[in-house]
């Protein structure tokens, strides 16, 4: 079996969403390992004392198996490259990507890949979406990865959850990409021709299969 991944925002001292990540990593270890007992991931993680935005990754099976360190700088992406896969499941945060990366490596000359499974969006290869109409911003219903920071959104109503057909993609104007290292806002891109890439499902539906 392989290992578990959390990846948790530190920046400046302070542990974002500390909460919504014990919650994933004791029910994914729940899961796995029946009779594992719940633990606090705060007890384990050692707080860098240099500032900035840190990226705590732990690796975790039953126990904890390794909490690395290192400063986080977000990756430009001007656009994403829409794939359909229908066949691809990440609902628990692993450490084997393999399939994300194949998606990946399909983006063309795009930033990032758009993954849409059964005729929905669902994720880009590193984050969670939400989609804004000027009003409201509304965040798939079944993403690849109920990350916590959609959780976080969602329970304070700042994105509703909401099936996103690919034929409506562009009744939108904006897309948010966010993730536990990229807080909301912080990475949006509008809703173009230019920024959306789409092709028809038939042009890669061998990630289907």
């Amino acid at each position: 079996m392989c290992l578990f991944i959390e990846t948790i925002r530190i920046e400046n001292g302070v542990i974002h969403n500390l909460e919504y990540h014990n919650q994933r990593f004791n029910s994914t270890r729940r899961h796995f390992f029946p009779h594992a007992i719940d633990l606090d991931l705060g007890t384990s993680i050692k707080v860098p004392s240099e500032g900035g935005r840190i990226k705590c990754r732990i690796l975790y099976n039953e126990e904890i198996r390794e909490i690395t360190y290192t400063p986080y700088t977000l990756r430009p992406i001007h656009s994403l490259q829409m794939i359909h896969c229908n066949s691809l499941n990440y609902r628990y945060k692993s450490s084997s990507r393999d399939e994300l990366n194949a998606l990946f490596a399909q983006r063309n000359s795009c930033d990032d890949v758009l993954i849409v499974k059964n005729g929905m969006l669902t994720d880009t290869s590193i984050a969670n979406i939400a989609v804004g109409n000027g009003s409201q911003w509304f965040t798939p219903a079944k993403p690849l990865l109920e990350g916590t920071q959609r959780a976080f959104l969602i329970n304070k109503g700042i994105v509703i959850p909401k099936d996103i057909i690919v034929e409506e993609v562009f009744c939108y104007k904006k897309i948010a990409l966010f993730n536990a290292l990229i807080p909301f806002g912080e990475l949006i891109i509008p809703i173009t021709p230019q920024t959306i890439v789409i092709v028809r499902s038939s042009e890669n539906n061998k990630l289907s299969e």
